[in-house]
């Protein structure tokens, strides 16, 4: 695989080009806007540092918080204060940052919009300005409303979440987090170094913008944000299904899905940039071995199983209720009792806590209570009592 042609230069398409130009191979990125300022909060956790060090060790701004700040529906609070902080960029700075090293690696970047692919022949074709160019491999990394992932399905309604939001200009030192009623989704703000992102995502199947944008006014008029002089926004984002992460193609002869284009984020949380990383560098390395199958099976070890376990609760825990609570509200007033299901709670958020891990550090650690309202969420059975043998000692 002598060329490869990458479509989209985010956070995927950028890191898989770097992965590849380092290995050798000719590399060619096409995005029509290159690096933009796109409307999310910007977080990337500890996992992400942990595995790329280059997002810490930079002279780019970026802004570094160690505290969260949640309010439940019936604005019940809690504050978490994380051993790890979460980075948080601008994305227009981020994409910048992942496009130069792609530069750097000897990626050619063109600012550029593909309008279609084929990839019925041996060679895959793309069309670029009018001209049909062919490439060993294709690369899609153009988003969750990519309409020419070829050999595979568009995401669906139920498969996607809006957002909406401003950049307001004004700072803080912590990030909210706001859950509402019967909402499949929350409210955020996120301080990043000159500005702040303040946004709402929700399920488009299950929300409109309309409802979006009243909850998103209340919330700013209550924490006293000043939308004077804010810039608005609104994007789709994926929020997959478990069938979504399992059944999908992400990977044909000749092309494979990165980022939000194969759905990788977390449905839960809305947590993508590492995920985008991550697909891009696995895709990557798998493209540089000559073994385009690897990549499949590498995703579902790093991470894939982790989203499916998420797409399998998140609706329990927006919609779900506990000793005739909301599951969230539940939550903040558990922060607030309890000290080691604070630290918990602050360890998920911070990224150095995953899903699968959860239910070995949940019973014994925690009171019962609480226990039980994880448990309840995660879906999980209480682990049953040793029987102990007549004869008096425990059985091995």
């Amino acid at each position: 695989m002598a060329e490869i042609a990458i479509v989209g230069g985010g956070p995927s398409g950028a890191m898989c080009g770097e992965q590849l130009a380092r290995a050798g191979h000719k590399v060619r990125i096409f995005d029509e806007r290159l690096a933009w300022e796109k409307p999310c909060g910007g977080g990337l956790t500890h996992k992400a540092v942990e595995c790329f060090p280059f997002l810490l060790d930079n002279p780019y701004p970026k802004k570094l918080v160690r505290s969260v700040e949640l309010i439940s529906s019936n604005d019940q609070r809690a504050n978490l204060e994380m051993t790890h902080p979460i980075v948080i960029y601008s994305r227009r700075v981020l994409n910048g940052m992942l496009l130069d090293r792609a530069r750097a690696a000897g990626c050619d970047v063109q600012q550029a919009h593909v309008l279609g692919v084929d990839t019925s022949t041996t060679k895959p074709r793309y069309s670029v300005d009018g001209e049909w160019r062919t490439a060993d491999f294709l690369v899609l990394a153009a988003g969750a409303r990519n309409q020419i992932a070829p050999e595979t399905r568009p995401l669906k309604r139920d498969e996607l979440e809006m957002t909406q939001g401003y950049f307001v200009p004004q700072t803080a030192e912590s990030i909210i987090v706001k859950f509402l009623p019967h909402f499949e989704g929350y409210i955020w703000s996120f301080p990043r170094c000159d500005h702040l992102s303040v946004g709402i995502c929700g399920s488009m199947a299950a929300h409109n913008s309309t409802e979006l944008k009243t909850h998103l006014s209340a919330f700013v008029e209550k924490q006293g944000i000043s939308t004077e002089g804010a810039k608005f926004y609104s994007h789709v984002l994926p929020s997959p299904r478990e069938s979504t992460l399992s059944d999908r193609a992400v990977l044909g002869k000749n092309w494979a899905l990165v980022g939000d284009a194969a759905a990788w984020v977390d449905p839960l949380t809305g947590e993508g940039l590492f995920y985008a990383l991550r697909s891009g560098e696995l895709l990557g390395r798998s493209l540089a071995e000559g073994c385009p199958e690897k990549y499949t099976a590498w995703v579902k070890a790093a991470f894939s199983s982790e989203l499916e376990f998420a797409a399998r609760i998140v609706r329990r825990f927006y919609r779900g209720s506990f000793l005739g609570t909301a599951v969230t509200t539940r939550m903040v007033q558990f922060m607030n009792r309890s000290a080691v299901f604070r630290q918990l709670m602050s360890d998920l958020f911070s990224g150095t806590q995953d899903y699968s891990s959860l239910k070995r550090r949940l019973w014994g650690h925690l009171g019962i209570t609480v226990s039980e309202f994880i448990a309840s969420v995660l879906n999980l059975e209480r682990p049953a009592t040793a029987q102990v043998p007549r004869g008096g000692a425990a059985a091995d």
